[in-house]
């Protein structure tokens, strides 16, 4: 029988493995450490680095690369070897419930997308998107550049389960981001924290349900600038004047033309500006600020 996990072992492991260990070394970790953390040989590294491994259809081959961008921030961001292989393990499960992974693993195995996707159909751990928030909170936190980012209203942090419905399926941090004698400061995330950012989720989710993570920071010329320089692309609207409600629908609704990576809210009468950072997730997210900062 060829079941999900002898797919995921022999046609997708070796090639995620090998863009793994070709983007650590990349940034400079010695092949043994890269050994360590993938759980293989030395000499196996080696060979992957050698471009020796079998390569998946094109469509599966870009969704993994993706994914191991995704954990090689997450180890050098400091992430456990455990951390990694928990990344990697709910990434591959989303594939599976998204269906992508099942059309390939139906050829694969001779059964139905039918039977694979009804073993996939459950929602991640809310314990699972709280870790995951907490560790790209603690790098932000760590951040000593961070602070001078922090708008008068204070940032928010959120990241939502798949297909939210309201601010519980949504996690952010209580009493947003604040800074202490030049420090951020922040309380551990919890679900339902937040109504703005998280209410932004949720349209997004009807949206680009793909897109569960947001950060706000201040707003200035020398953002702007570095947005610019950075090459991302950034939307623009003005709250100023709205209800909350209205806010929320409007900064979602710049989505519907297309994916931006930064929206920058011009405020108005009463209305601070700032700029969201959006992301898949809030490791993504906070890699997008660390370029930001670079360029500031």
């Amino acid at each position: 029988m060829r079941t999900p996990s002898l797919y995921i072992a022999e046609e997708l492991m070796p090639f995620l493995r090998a863009k793994i260990a070709e983007s650590l070394y990349k940034s400079g970790m010695k092949q043994v450490q890269i050994a360590e953390y993938l759980g293989i040989t030395q000499a196996m590294v080696s060979k992957y680095l050698a471009s020796k491994y079998k390569v998946p259809p094109k469509e599966v081959a870009g969704e993994l690369e993706k994914l191991a961008s995704e954990v090689s921030k997450l180890i050098l961001f400091g992430g456990s070897r455990e951390d990694a292989i928990v990344l990697t393990s709910r990434r591959l499960f989303e594939l599976f419930q998204n269906g992508l992974l099942c059309r390939f693993y139906a050829e694969y195995a001779g059964v139905s997308e039918e039977s694979c996707r009804s073993l996939f159909s459950a929602q991640p751990a809310r314990g699972e998107i709280l870790e995951m928030l907490s560790l790209a909170l603690n790098e932000l936190l760590r951040d000593e550049t961070f602070p001078s980012l922090i708008p008068e209203v204070r940032s928010n942090f959120a990241y939502a389960l798949p297909n939210p419905r309201g601010s519980e399926d949504v996690a952010a941090i209580p009493g947003r981001i604040t800074s202490v004698k030049g420090k951020a400061f922040a309380l551990p995330p919890e679900f339902g924290a937040s109504s703005f950012t998280a209410g932004i989720l949720v349209e997004l989710g009807k949206i680009r349900p793909e897109i569960r993570s947001v950060l706000n920071i201040r707003y200035g010329e020398d953002v702007e600038n570095a947005l610019k320089k950075a090459g991302f692309k950034v939307a623009r609207v003005k709250t100023g004047g709205l209800s909350e409600d209205e806010a929320v629908k409007r900064i979602a609704a710049v989505f519907k033309d297309g994916v931006y990576e930064a929206v920058i809210d011009e405020g108005g009468f009463g209305v601070e500006p700032v700029v969201y950072f959006f992301g898949k997730d809030p490791v993504e997210v906070v890699e997008k600020l660390k370029r930001l900062v670079g360029l500031l």
